[in-house]
């Protein structure tokens, strides 16, 4: 018994690491196959299983499978002894050789038989079949010879199945005249090629390897043209405030160009280190990546640090990155990556490139990638998966999830990328997504009208009721705000939605500490978890962003709100001995604004506590906010820094802290972006033109009548 070769999807299971061998050859007796345990199979590794229900078991054992029959030896005796006594069996068996030998003869003429009458075909079919040249006729199908349907033959057309040729009384020397050009021009076709293929052979091979890649990158160049469709011409919206903001203030400006000195050494490490990667080990000194951008060098830290680049005037650096994108920066491969994370830092980065620099290279790279995207909202629902594979569309979710949900901050932090996407392609197809999420969202009850963090894009059904303004929810609400505003304040239904849901956020969620901090709590399962977050830090900014045009002339409550929570977030840094703000902080007892758990006392060089700081000040322009971000911006300096850049560091309480080795793309897109804006004028990105996405990049406000696509002509 062959022992079966296991499923391709069990071997693949752990990244490329297949399991042992199964033996090619025949089982040893008894059936079972050699080499094998009892399942046949390597043990998963750690990182497996996340979202793979669908693995393949081990087959079933050999030895539980029924013994193949052992075949007889050939030659041996049916019934009694080789050895048996003379007689009439023995007679017998004489009779059977000589009647097997009578028909083995008569078998032999019969092959000899079939073999000539097969030759004597194949000599026949040749002779049939083979070209003539003096006999062959051309039945060309042009204007001259066509067949049209048999209605006479009387007229000197042959008759061929029913169908007429008409043109066979032509000259048939005209038909050896070019049937003999035609010899010709294959003849020399060959004696050039051979004279080619004989000077190709005088070169030496690293000549002829180069030749070949040439050949190969025009194929693939061909390729990309082919692929990219033309974008139709779109009239850029105002852009105003795009390289401006010099401080007049000398102790102002001086922070301002500390923070972009500290932009160069994060970007020159990269450089030197990590070129290419998606991001940096600054100790080790080398690229890192994270699942979250797949298995592919796909550039996160040069697409995501352009924009920052750009407005600090770092033009050379900006060059570099943008001739790294137009060469390099290639979606056509293997790779699963997070559909959240590659909207925001990927198409969210290039489309603000693309707003600033008027380089027309980012919006095609930006379309690009969009498409690679758009399987991902192949659900029953319509509902995207969470992650998508870039090469075969195939889309999942994360195994952590609860029942195989998706994500609410990650499927609701969609619609301003792709309504700007819509805007310069003029196709609607990324605005009708992100809408048809946003009409689905409205006709489900929300219990105590909160967003629970986890939908099923199966069943459209919610998951888990676990509600947080942090982490897995944060964004969404931040972008129904932003919908808003970015539609110069047209789209009064995602304002609506914000307005709803920050009534029941206030409600539910928000309190006070017993020594008077205001905090964001987490809903769960009808509890409220006295804990905050980092992440959840950048409610501060939203608030007072979303203050005015609120409703009820509630505008000072938000504001006052806002700088509540900045309070609270700046208060979790400052009870820290390195003065930087730990993941997460609870209110429980005695303990206010600091984190218990180990695991939640790193900082790895968010930017949630600083965004709030910068909305803060642009609007209330209370000196304090500076101030709190200088503390963070020589905090940061001092203790994260590192020779190959900045690093993370594991615990924020700690006089001596150990480094994660990361130096985050967001980092250099967020963290940097908002220091260096602190310290900036006004008019360096007015709040009243541009919109940042979550990851900090600024988008335009595109004054339309509506948002369902825009003023493009094409689309018209």
């Amino acid at each position: 018994a062959r022992a079966r070769a296991p499923p391709a999807a069990a071997r693949r299971r752990s990244g490329g690491a297949e399991g042992p061998e199964r033996d090619p050859r025949a089982a040893a007796p008894g059936g079972v196959g050699r080499g094998l345990g009892a399942s046949g199979m390597r043990s998963a590794g750690p990182d497996q299983g996340r979202g793979h229900s669908d693995q393949a078991g081990p087959p079933p054992s050999a030895a539980a499978r029924p013994a193949a029959p052992r075949r007889r030896a050939r030659g041996a005796p049916l019934t009694g002894s080789p050895s048996g006594p003379a007689g009439p069996a023995r007679g017998r068996q004489g009779g059977g050789k000589g009647r097997a030998g009578a028909t083995l003869r008569l078998s032999e003429k019969f092959i000899l038989l079939l073999i000539l009458s097969a030759f004597i075909t194949l000599c026949f079919g040749a002779f049939f079949f083979l070209p003539d040249s003096s006999k062959h006729k051309r039945f060309d199908l042009g204007l001259e010879d066509v067949l049209i349907p048999h209605v006479d033959t009387s007229k000197g057309g042959k008759n061929l199945g029913g169908f007429l040729i008409h043109g066979q009384g032509h000259d048939e020397h005209r038909h050896r005249e070019e049937e003999e050009r035609l010899r010709n021009k294959i003849r020399a076709d060959h004696e050039k090629a051979l004279e080619e293929a004989k000077e190709k052979l005088k070169k030496s091979r690293d000549e002829i390897q180069a030749e070949i890649q040439t050949e190969k990158n025009k194929v693939v160049q061909e390729l990309k043209k082919k692929d990219s469709k033309p974008l139709p011409p779109v009239p850029l919206p105002n852009l105003v405030g795009i390289n401006s903001g010099e401080p007049a203030d000398p102790d102002i400006r001086e922070k301002r160009n500390k923070v972009k000195e500290m932009m160069k050494h994060a970007w020159d490490n990269y450089r030197q280190y990590g070129w290419g990667h998606n991001e940096l080990k600054p100790i080790a000194r080398k690229g890192h990546s994270t699942n979250i951008f797949g298995n592919s060098q796909m550039g996160a830290t040069i697409v995501d640090a352009l924009d920052t680049l750009y407005i600090m005037g770092l033009h050379d650096e900006f060059r570099e990155g943008q001739e790294w994108i137009d060469k390099n920066l290639d979606f056509s491969v293997n790779s699963e990556v997070s559909v959240f994370e590659v909207n925001i830092r990927f198409i969210g980065g290039l489309l603000a490139a693309y707003y600033l620099s008027g380089q027309e290279v980012f919006k095609i790279k930006a379309v690009q990638l969009a498409g690679k995207l758009l399987p991902a909202f192949n659900t029953p629902t319509g509902i995207p998966w969470a992650m998508v594979n870039l090469k075969s569309g195939v889309g999942r979710n994360w195994g952590w999830a609860s029942a195989g949900s998706s994500i609410l901050a990650e499927f609701g932090t969609l619609h301003m990328e792709f309504v700007h996407l819509s805007y310069l392609t003029g196709d609607p197809v990324y605005y009708n997504k992100v809408m048809h999420i946003r009409k689905l969202l409205q006709k489900m009850d929300r219990p105590n009208g909160l967003y629970p963090n986890y939908l099923n894009p199966r069943t459209g059904r919610w998951g888990q009721h676990h509600t947080s303004v942090g982490g897995l929810g944060d964004s969404f609400y931040e972008y129904l705000l932003k919908a808003w505003l970015m539609s110069d304040k047209m789209d009064t239904e995602a304002r609506k939605m914000y307005d709803d849901a920050i009534e029941a956020i206030e409600k539910h969620l928000i309190r006070k500490s017993n020594g008077g901090l205001t905090f964001i709590g987490e809903w769960k399962n009808g509890h409220l978890e006295r804990k905050m977050g980092h992440l959840t830090c950048f409610a501060g900014g939203m608030f007072a962003l979303g203050a005015d045009g609120s409703r009820d002339d509630k505008a000072g409550h938000y504001l006052q709100l806002g700088a509540e929570i900045a309070h609270t977030c700046h208060e979790s840094y400052d009870r820290t001995t390195l003065k930087l703000g730990p993941e997460a902080f609870k209110f429980d007892g005695g303990v206010e604004a600091v984190a218990v758990r180990q695991n939640e006392k790193y900082y790895i060089l968010r930017p949630e506590v600083i965004e709030t700081y910068w909305y803060m000040w642009r609007f209330t322009h209370d000196p304090k906010y500076r101030q709190w971000g200088w503390e963070a911006t020589q905090a940061i300096d001092k203790y994260c820094r590192v020779s190959g850049g900045f690093s993370g560091v594991k615990d924020v309480y700690s006089s001596s802290p150990t480094y994660d080795d990361v130096q985050q793309s967001f980092f250099l897109a967020e963290t940097l972006k908002y220091l260096y804006l602190l310290f900036s004028n006004d008019d360096l990105l007015p709040l009243d033109n541009w919109v940042f996405n979550t990851e900090a990049h600024p988008l335009p406000v595109l004054h339309l009548a509506n948002t369902t696509l825009s003023g493009n002509p094409a689309y018209r």
